[in-house]
């Protein structure tokens, strides 16, 4: 059977009541190929009055990619970029040695009831990577090729499968696929990345005769995966190539090296990572601050 690992993950409040499912990292599981982080959000209503925007705050060591299959998001970061997220786009920001960036409603959706749907990963950069200068790049859904794989209608969003390449600028082996089975459909995916994984939007799913159910993860084994969908099934396929040695994570920070993140926190603390023009707010430091491992005897 393909399916290593299941990971039905676990809410979380990001404030205001706006709920995110995460999947990654699980305490099985920490990463899938480069992503160390998979937040499926919504659909959820959003409507005059309820405050969900997200307030500054600061990254490292780490590339953020956002996706919406419905409704909008206004992200603003410290390198002056504003750019309308929209269904279809992908939106890749390079953290590096640092950034801070906000998402917030977007202004023309101040006054009206609209619905938020989609998934923001996160990559940890090649340990070559982590301290390059900050990015933001967006391709817009025009770009996305599109692709025909038997049964299946797919989207190539990062990386390279069935013949297409995303412009989308990875830094490492990575796969990143939103692939929608017809009713009755019957696909077989093959092994596109030395790690992959296979998560359930929406509809119902059958892996190799195992049922998926919608909101979980299969983490497949090295081999072709036979895929069955009765009544139709929206997906998505994420994997690459495995990390090159042991990330830290804590808070919004990513690292090789635990004393990187004790000082990115020290640098938010004093309020040195920068600023998002226009921005007054910032999210603090938590609470319980970090504290980095035990060295090795």
């Amino acid at each position: 059977m393909p399916i290593s690992q299941r990971l039905a993950g676990h809410e979380k409040d990001l404030g205001g009541g706006f709920l995110v499912r995460r999947l990654l990292p699980a305490a099985r599981r920490r990463s899938v190929g480069p992503f160390i982080f998979f937040d499926h959000f919504g659909p959820a209503v959003e409507v005059p009055g309820v405050d969900h925007d997200v307030r500054p705050h600061p990254h490292i060591g780490l590339a953020t990619v956002t996706y919406l299959f419905e409704g909008a998001m206004m992200h603003r970061d410290s390198l002056g970029t504003e750019q309308l997220i929209e269904p279809g786009a992908i939106n890749w920001m390079t953290a590096g040695r640092g950034i801070v960036h906000s998402e917030r409603r977007p202004p023309h959706l101040m006054g009206q009831r609209y619905v938020n749907h989609g998934l923001q990963l996160w990559t940890a950069l090649p340990r070559e990577h982590e301290d390059d200068e900050p990015a933001f790049s967006h391709t817009p859904a025009s770009a996305i090729p599109q692709v025909a794989a038997g049964d299946a209608r797919l989207r190539v969003l990062v990386g390279e499968a069935f013949g297409a390449r995303s412009p989308v600028p990875a830094t490492s082996a990575t796969v990143y696929l939103d692939v929608t089975l017809p009713a009755g459909a019957r696909w077989s995916l093959p092994v596109l990345a030395e790690e992959l994984a296979v998560y359930l939007v929406e509809g119902d799913l059958q892996v190799d005769d195992e049922v998926l159910v919608a909101g979980t993860m299969a983490v497949l084994q090295p081999q072709p995966a036979e895929l069955q969908a009765a009544s139709g099934a929206r997906l998505v396929v994420i994997g690459g190539a495995p990390l090159d040695g042991p990330r830290h994570l804590w808070w919004n920070f990513v690292s090789s090296r635990p004393e990187r993140i004790a000082q990115a926190s020290g640098d938010w603390a004093a309020q040195r990572m920068g600023r998002v023009p226009g921005e007054a707010e910032f999210i603090p430091l938590p609470a319980t601050r970090y504290k980095p491992p035990e060295p090795l005897s």
